[in-house]
């Protein structure tokens, strides 16, 4: 049982693992022992998720998850098979927390009287500005 949240578990047995052979340093390791962990877990049809944070996981995970709703995370990191796996677990539990918390509301707020009194100010000064270089240009003498 994997502990995402307090209120989310999520059994071993909704993980499936893939290991292939894994690029990068590893030596005559890399070229014999299938390192690397392909870790699929099916958002669309979990029953470990609710559905606010389903919506916000797949929404989150973006390309990582596939037609089917399976999201597909690739650990390679360490030389390891194990630490791979580890890995691929706790990359799945950020973002399931991630999605857990539910993004703050958004609270309309209005400008103060003074804020649009300066900014009509500066529109006038700039008005003005342009009316002043409009105005024949003093600076050339013509004869």
């Amino acid at each position: 049982m994997i502990i995402a949240t307090p209120s989310i578990h999520i059994p071993e047995g909704e993980l499936q693992f893939q290991f292939k052979l894994a690029s990068g340093p590893g030596g005559q390791n890399v070229n014999k022992v299938a390192t690397a962990a392909e870790l699929r877990f099916d958002v669309a049809r979990s029953p470990s998720l609710p559905d606010a944070v389903r919506a916000r996981l797949r929404t989150l995970a973006g390309s990582r998850v596939n037609q089917n709703g399976e999201l597909l995370i690739t650990a390679r990191r360490f030389r390891s098979q194990e630490r791979n796996r580890q890995d691929a677990i706790e990359r799945l539990i950020a973002l399931i927390q991630q999605a857990a918390t539910a993004p703050r509301p958004r609270v309309k707020t209005k400008p103060s009287r003074a804020a649009k009194q300066r900014r009509m100010d500066e529109k006038r000064r700039v008005g003005e500005k342009k009316q002043d270089r409009r105005s024949g240009g003093s600076s050339r003498i013509e004869e």
